[in-house]
């Protein structure tokens, strides 16, 4: 049987809420190591993404321009790509494939319910397919 995205996807997120401190964010994802994490309105609907890709410009910013800080909403992705959380681990392979991001939202009825990284998909992959090739 094929897995789901729900059988290998994190559920225990950082997250960010879009008045917190970019600095710390950006601290957040060093510290946890982490690509990315949601950004979450009052209501818990997430309503962006922040990446290390887009605190570079904050670090940029900070070491040439000596410009400091700002919010979380100033520097997320609005645009939000997610995955349901019942998609076959295979489609979700062909996502990443045609995709560049590191990692996806999973979603369900509308809710965010974990994140899905390339790492896991090729863990699925190799618990399903690969483990018994010599």
């Amino acid at each position: 049987m094929i897995p789901t995205v729900e059988q290998y996807m994190a559920t225990d997120l950082v997250s960010f809420r879009p008045d917190d401190c970019i600095i710390d964010a950006m601290r957040i994802l060093l510290e946890r190591r982490v690509s990315g994490a949601p950004v979450l309105d009052d209501n818990g609907a997430m309503i962006g993404i922040l990446s290390q890709k887009d605190c570079l410009s904050i670090v940029y910013s900070t070491a040439y321009h000596q410009d400091w800080g700002g919010r979380v909403e100033e520097f997320m992705s609005a645009e939000i790509e997610h995955i349901p959380d019942d998609m076959c681990i295979i489609e979700a392979a062909e996502r990443f494939i045609r995709s560049n991001y590191r990692r996806f939202p999973v979603m369900h009825d509308g809710k965010l319910v974990g994140q899905i990284s390339r790492q896991d998909v090729m863990q699925a992959l190799d618990d399903t397919y690969l483990r018994e090739l010599p």
